[in-house]
């Protein structure tokens, strides 16, 4: 019996916070008067100038190995080409399992 009360005064409680959430005209952002550090705009060219660092940090590994530098070009190439082929084998997946087939890595059907 005190286990089912307890149960249920949570549930109420859970029950409740959830309803003043839902029922409030504003956000938690508005309540703490939140508000971003930075600007989209600024977001944008720090994350290019991080994207010039790593790829200036990978150049100079690469010329101490004796390796040609790379470009952003480059990579996005890279990358542009890696998501191609892990697309391709998500559809063969999906293609074999409408098929019936088990995937590679399932053990056989006994």
């Amino acid at each position: 019996m005190d286990f089912a009360l307890v149960l249920g005064g949570l549930t109420v409680l859970v029950l409740l916070f959830l309803a003043i959430g839902h029922y409030y005209p504003g956000s938690g952002a508005d309540v703490i008067d939140w508000k971003p550090t930075r600007s989209p705009e600024l977001e944008v060219e720090l994350e290019l100038d991080d994207i010039e660092q790593m790829v200036e940090a990978q150049n100079e590994r690469r010329r101490r190995s004796g390796r040609p530098e790379v470009t952003e070009h480059d990579v996005r190439v890279g990358l542009d080409a890696e998501r191609r082929e892990r697309e391709m084998h998500v559809e063969r997946y999906r293609r074999e399992r409408e098929e019936g087939q088990p995937p590679p890595s399932a053990p056989p059907a006994a």
